[in-house]
């Protein structure tokens, strides 16, 4: 699953330039790679991370693992932050991965020079960020319910909302992870104009951290909860 996002990202990034008008300008090669990927992310990733995260829960909840595991006194909550200690840095790589390859046919086929490397690393770093946060959400969410359906459905609604969320307002696109995808965007066009912005780092920033607490929070009073 994490081959298939590094796979898809690029390829649905290198296809979404290639059909850029902006892509064969070359003080605008970067910015249609950036625009591409900054759409790539918030339609490959959600799905792909809740399937991810499903994979990993569903086999507790099939084969009382939940229970076998408190008999070696490995407690739910434990379970889950192991599973996201160890899925984390496979969606981690596959990341920098598909940033790294889109990097690279950028690098051969571009003729737009040096590329922008300050919002080529903080975009990588900051979407990193964000499909963390995806997918410790979709663990918990698969940790506590049982039908992995649910939690699908809620990946597709979060690839609608990802998508739509930079045509609206910012405070609307703070309210769910998926919005984030939009705040850490560093290309979009404003008219027919590729406009280049820095990502909000900010508030990347206090998502990890509220993020991080949230699942810590969750996490323990899944080990207070019988399984």
């Amino acid at each position: 699953m994490t081959l298939a996002l590094a796979v898809a990202v690029t390829g649905l990034t290198i296809a979404s330039a290639a059909t850029s008008p902006a892509f064969s300008s070359p003080q605008d090669s970067w910015s249609a790679l950036l625009a591409g990927i900054g759409l790539a992310f918030p339609v490959c990733s959600p799905l792909l991370l809740a399937v991810l995260a499903s994979r990993q829960v569903d086999i507790e909840h099939q084969s009382n693992g939940w229970i076998f595991a408190q008999t070696s006194r490995v407690t739910p909550g434990a379970l889950c932050r192991l599973k996201l200690l160890t899925t984390g840095p496979g969606v981690g790589l596959a990341t920098i991965t598909a940033s790294l390859l889109v990097l690279a046919f950028g690098l051969l086929a571009g003729d737009g020079g040096a590329p922008p490397w300050g919002l080529w690393v903080g975009y990588t770093l900051c979407v990193l960020a964000v499909n963390l946060v995806v997918l410790g959400l979709h663990i918990l969410l698969a940790a506590r319910i049982q039908n992995q359906l649910v939690g699908l459905g809620i990946g597709v609604l979060g690839t609608l909302f990802g998508v739509f969320a930079s045509a609206m307002p910012a405070a609307i696109a703070h309210i769910t992870p998926w919005g984030y995808y939009s705040l850490v965007a560093v290309a979009e066009y404003q008219g027919e104009e590729l406009m280049l912005q820095r990502p909000a780092v900010v508030s990347i920033a206090a998502l990890a951290a509220l993020a991080a607490l949230g699942f810590t929070a969750v996490t323990t009073f899944f080990d207070h909860k019988e399984a």
